[in-house]
C-alpha cells in the first residue's frame, strides 16, 4: 500500500503562485504514476497533472503553461508548482498514486485563489 500526504496549500491572490508537495511513503518503489487531481464546490473530481515513474507529464488544459508537476530524486515526493491562480483555481487539490492497478488518493489541501 501506499500513504499519501499533501501539504502547500492556502490562500493566494489571483495571479500568485503556491507549491503543493506530497509526500508518498509505503511501497513506492512500485508506483507507476503519481498525479493531481482537484474538486471545486459542486463539480467533479478533475485530473490536473501526472508524471510516471518515466518521468512523462501530462496536464489539463485548463492549466498547461501554468502548472508543473515534478518529483524529487528518491520519487518519495511529488510537487506541483501553480502559477498565474485564477479565481476559478479554487478547489481542494489530492495526490493520487497508481499501484498495481490501484488509485491510492491522499486528503486533500485546500487552495483558494482570491479575485
Amino acid at each position: 500500500q501506499v500513504q499519501l500526504v499533501e501539504s502547500g496549500g492556502g490562500l493566494v491572490q489571483a495571479g500568485g503562485s503556491l507549491r503543493l508537495s506530497c509526500a508518498a511513503s509505503g511501497r513506492i518503489g512500485s508506483i507507476s504514476r503519481m498525479g493531481w487531481y482537484r474538486q471545486a464546490p459542486g463539480k467533479q473530481r478533475e485530473l490536473v497533472a501526472t508524471i510516471t515513474g518515466g518521468g512523462s507529464t501530462n496536464y489539463a488544459d485548463s492549466v498547461k503553461g501554468r502548472v508543473t508537476i515534478s518529483r524529487d530524486s528518491t520519487k518519495r515526493t511529488v510537487y506541483l508548482e501553480m502559477n498565474s491562480l485564477k479565481p476559478e483555481d479554487t478547489a481542494v487539490y489530492y495526490c493520487t498514486a497508481l499501484l498495481w492497478g490501484i488509485d491510492y488518493w491522499g486528503q486533500g489541501t485546500q487552495v483558494t485563489v482570491s479575485s
